[in-house]
């Protein structure tokens, strides 16, 4: 299908010259990290989240890890496994216990229902995921933690733009963590956010990412350096003109997908629910091989054989994986072992084409028909 290898992502926002003046501006004033652009940046990002305080960091990782710090907790936090591994790294290098909860089967997001499950004495807090740039189950995680008085922290990597009705992302829970590495809509290089309705909080998290220490050169908490640097903050401010529109093209891209894609046998799709709005840092399917003819690794090596970057995001889920597995508690996780065994996601980006996606389509397509016909024995390589 392709002469070259077309990729999964690509660096999204293009700020050109603009962007080679802010760096000239910058090394003028000889003020490399957390200061004026950083400023700016997080005054921005408020202002276009609608949250009093946000708190730039060197990475989504290093704000969740100082988050759990700042909030001094103790005990267990319940969180998915279906998602990328610093999740649950952020709690282990906190000494906290991760107790991992199944997944949604249509939004791919942490189950409330095993949320509820998993609650105990020890838990110290829950740790959601907004999958894919698909926010959680907002309203009812709300509610559970509210209940069970636990803090609500969560994971927003994927969703600096997503929206629950007229409320955005980053305005929910305890505090909420973003990323802007190169993978997401918002890119900054490297770097995260921190946002927060709790003044106190901000300013614990100030202290935080600076040795724990707020100004006075004695450490209020045992903290990181997790500054955010000036010119990655200069990027991720010009990455915020033009946002939207790199949104509604992903989500153009998306309904393409769908609309070539929905009526193949075996092939079903991340549900956005109504009045939500993803990012759509990814777009996956789940590949059932009794109805496609073949299995998802099948699909992967046709689909690289064509040319496609596609990848198997997440697999294997973090309970299965071999820093957790041992300590994994045993707790039954039938829709995150069934969706991350079929799970392939495809290229999206704010600047693939329409063709593109069409001929990505098209190779799916013609995997389909093959693998109905039966050219290969069910698992084969497609090499």
């Amino acid at each position: 299908m392709f002469d070259k290898l077309l990729p999964i992502a690509s660096p999204e926002g293009h700020p050109g010259e603009e962007f080679l003046s802010d760096v000239e501006r910058i090394l003028d004033s000889r003020q490399l990290t957390n200061a004026s652009f950083v400023r700016e940046f997080e005054s921005a990002a408020a202002t276009y989240l609608g949250i009093p305080h946000c708190v730039a960091v060197s990475s989504c990782t290093a704000g969740l890890v100082l988050v759990l710090r700042a909030l001094d907790l103790h005990g267990e936090v319940i969180v998915p496994s279906f998602t990328f591994h610093a999740t649950a790294h952020s709690i282990v290098w906190n000494g906290l216990e991760p107790v991992f909860a199944d997944c949604d089967p249509e939004t791919f997001c942490i189950s409330p229902a095993s949320v509820r499950d998993r609650l105990s004495s020890n838990t110290a807090a829950i740790l959601p995921v907004h999958l894919f740039g698909n926010p959680a189950a907002v309203e009812e995680l709300e509610g559970i933690a509210a209940r069970a008085k636990t803090p609500l922290i969560y994971d927003a990597a994927h969703s600096f733009g997503s929206r629950v009705g007229e409320m955005n992302v980053g305005t929910f829970g305890t505090a909420e963590v973003f990323s802007f590495s190169p993978t997401k809509v918002l890119v900054a290089g490297e770097g995260g956010l921190i946002t927060t309705r709790d003044e106190r909080l901000a300013q614990r998290l100030r202290a935080a990412r600076n040795y724990g220490d707020a100004g006075n050169y004695d450490p209020q908490l045992f903290g990181l350096n997790a500054r955010m640097s000036e010119f990655h903050a200069a990027l991720a401010l010009r990455g915020l003109e033009g946002l939207d529109q790199r949104i509604e093209r992903r989500n153009q891209i998306r309904l393409r997908y769908l609309q070539r894609l929905r009526g193949v046998q075996g092939l079903s799709f991340q549900q956005i629910p109504l009045g939500r709005r993803s990012t759509c840092m990814d777009f996956s399917v789940l590949t059932d091989p009794s109805g496609f003819g073949q299995s998802r690794d099948w699909l992967f090596d046709a689909l690289h054989k064509e040319n496609i970057d596609v990848r198997r995001y997440f697999w294997p889920p973090v309970h299965r994986q071999k820093l957790f597995r041992e300590s994994w508690d045993g707790w039954s996780l039938p829709v995150t072992d069934r969706v991350s065994e079929r799970v392939l996601s495809l290229p999206i980006y704010s600047s693939l084409r329409n063709e593109d996606v069409d001929k990505v389509a098209d190779a799916i397509l013609r995997a389909h028909e093959f693998a109905k016909r039966g050219g290969m024995a069910k698992g084969q390589s497609a090499r």
